[in-house]
């Protein structure tokens, strides 16, 4: 198996090693993605802290340990494979295990989207039908989708839930969206012209925007997804 594929990386890889923090803004990892509307880095928090006013949404992903956010709302707490949103404007303070790694997907935006509070993403939510890839990039029958959105941004753009899916194989297509997704159930293999690369439940990988890849799952397919996807 090559690992090598351009549009896609290997969260947990890239995140191993991350030098602890006790900076939530200012001690991130090297980004693995970041342009203008959506940037995504590993921070390895110790101890607490607080952010006054956040100035882009947020989207954490737990990779291991546990964090709590406590807000004017309440207490957030997510341990490794959960997952919350942080809109913007929210001020709060954080306590991090001494373990804790985690990914921080960070999208820049005019104000708070259909939630001003920190939320959890429900891995349980009842969902509802979404639209399938199109037949024309399909390499057999058409699957069955669904999705559930738990925070959708004020311009549309930035969007995070759960979504599943029967098996499929599509073929290589080119990503305008930059999606962080980590696996509930099944695996999926993604492929370009130079090798492949599986990923199976409790993985963490990322699509960047470009050139993209092909996607073959042969099994049901859960996921938490936050994705940038320009409108238009």
């Amino acid at each position: 198996m090559n690992q090598n594929v351009a549009a896609v990386v290997d969260i947990r890889r890239y995140a191993a090693g991350t030098k602890p923090s006790n900076d939530w803004l200012n001690g991130r990892a090297a980004p693995a993605f970041a342009d203008e509307a959506a940037r995504v880095a590993a921070v390895a928090l110790r101890g607490e802290g607080h952010v006054e006013g956040l100035a882009t949404d947020e989207f954490v992903l737990v990779l291991e340990g546990r964090l709590e956010i406590d807000s004017a709302a309440g207490t957030l707490a997510m341990e490794r494979g959960a997952a919350g949103v942080l809109p913007v404007g929210t001020s709060f303070s954080w306590y991090a295990s001494e373990d804790l790694l985690a990914i921080i997907y960070a999208a820049p935006t005019e104000g708070p989207g259909n939630a001003t509070a920190p939320l959890l993403i429900d891995q349980n939510a009842p969902m509802t039908p979404s639209k399938p890839p199109l037949p024309e990039n399909l390499l057999g029958p058409m699957p069955s989708c669904r999705s559930h959105n738990d925070y959708v941004s004020v311009n549309s753009e930035f969007a995070c839930g759960t979504w599943d899916s029967t098996p499929y194989h599509r073929r290589r297509i080119s990503y305008r969206q930059v999606e962080l997704m980590y696996l509930l159930q099944g695996s999926v293999t993604f492929a370009d012209d130079k090798g492949s690369v599986t990923f199976s439940a409790g993985d963490a990988c990322m699509f960047v925007r470009g050139d993209g890849c092909s996607w073959l799952s042969e099994e049901h397919v859960k996921k938490i997804f936050s994705i940038h996807r320009p409108v238009g």
